[in-house]
C-alpha cells in the first residue's frame, strides 16, 4: 500500500468519525487526488466528489478563478472555496501548478499552489517540487492529502 493510500485511509476514518464531507478541485494532478480518495474505505460516506479543471478557461468559468494567472494564490483559494460550495462539502482541497517542461504564468515547473477550505476559511500555500511531471503529480497528491488530513485533525 502506498503512502497516499495509507493517508487516504486515515482521512476516511477521521471524516467518518467527525461526520464531515470532503471535495477536491484539481488541475495539475488531473484527478489523481480524487482517485486515491475514491478508493479509500467507505468513501461514499464522506467523499462528495471532485472537479478536474485542467484548462484555464474551465477554472475561470466553473471554479470562479479570477482573471489573471491560474498558477497563483487567488486561483487556489477560489478553487477550494468554490468546489466546497458546489459540492456541499465541509472540507476541500485544491491544487494548481506547473508540471513543465515550460514555465506557466511566470512560474517555473514544479510550482504548485494549494488551497484548503475548512471551517468556513480557506488557507493557501505554495510548494516547489523537483522531478518529471509524473513525480510532481505524485508529490502534489501526497501533499494535498497531508493538508486534508491535517485539516481533519483541527
Amino acid at each position: 500500500m502506498s503512502s497516499c493510500d495509507e493517508r487516504a485511509e486515515r482521512i476516511s476514518a477521521a471524516a467518518r468519525d467527525r461526520h464531515l464531507s470532503v471535495a477536491t478541485a484539481e488541475s495539475l494532478t488531473g484527478g489523481r487526488i480524487s482517485t486515491v480518495l475514491g478508493a479509500a474505505p467507505s468513501s461514499s460516506e464522506w467523499y462528495r466528489g471532485g472537479i478536474v479543471a485542467y484548462a484555464s478557461s474551465v477554472k475561470h468559468v466553473l471554479l470562479q478563478v479570477p482573471d489573471g494567472p491560474v498558477v497563483s494564490e487567488p486561483s487556489a483559494r477560489a478553487m477550494a472555496t468554490t468546489v466546497a460550495g458546489l459540492l456541499g462539502a465541509d472540507l476541500a482541497v485544491a491544487v494548481t501548478g506547473v508540471g513543465g517542461p515550460q514555465s506557466q504564468d511566470g512560474q517555473p515547473p514544479g510550482t504548485v499552489w494549494f488551497g484548503v477550505f475548512a471551517g468556513g476559511d480557506t488557507r493557501t500555500e505554495v510548494r516547489h517540487f523537483d522531478g518529471d511531471p509524473g513525480v510532481m503529480v505524485e508529490s502534489t497528491t501526497d501533499h494535498a492529502l497531508f493538508l486534508l488530513e491535517h485539516a481533519l485533525q483541527r
